[in-house]
């Protein structure tokens, strides 16, 4: 698998366009359920909008995931040599460990202000990794 990525000069930049269109999935359906928190589309009930992004969101991030992985496998001396890669891996920790807390203590029912703070540090976490994503060809 990791010699076709390499042998093919097609391979990996369809894997990178699958990296991200998995982001894509993931970030914009984060954002448009941090905008119908924040009171857009107010006629949409927030579980049902949650459930319908968190779905797709998920979806994206086991797309970025496996890709992300697998590019990785290619190359996993340089990357973990790279700054930006282990900053990266950080904030996906860190996202991780902020969606555990915000599923934890139930926020999307509570919608309250520390949910609402929950959200916008995922959105600027998400955002990071983005970021640190493109430093790493650079």
């Amino acid at each position: 698998m990791f010699s076709a990525l390499q042998s093919h000069s097609w391979a990996y930049p369809a894997l990178e366009a699958v990296h991200i269109i998995g982001i894509a999935l993931l970030l914009g359906n984060l954002v448009a359920l941090e905008l119908r928190v924040f009171g857009r589309a107010a006629a949409l009930p927030v579980q049902a909008m949650a459930r319908l992004s968190l779905s797709i969101a998920l979806c994206g991030f086991t797309l970025a995931a496996a890709s992300g992985s697998l590019m990785f496998a290619t190359q996993p001396a340089e990357l973990l040599a790279n700054r930006a890669f282990v900053i990266k891996m950080g904030l996906l920790l860190a996202a991780g460990c902020n969606a555990g807390w915000f599923h934890a203590r139930r926020s999307l029912r509570k919608l309250d202000a520390l949910a609402r703070v929950q959200m916008l540090l995922s959105t600027a976490i998400w955002l990071a990794v983005v970021f640190c994503g493109r430093w790493i060809a650079y």
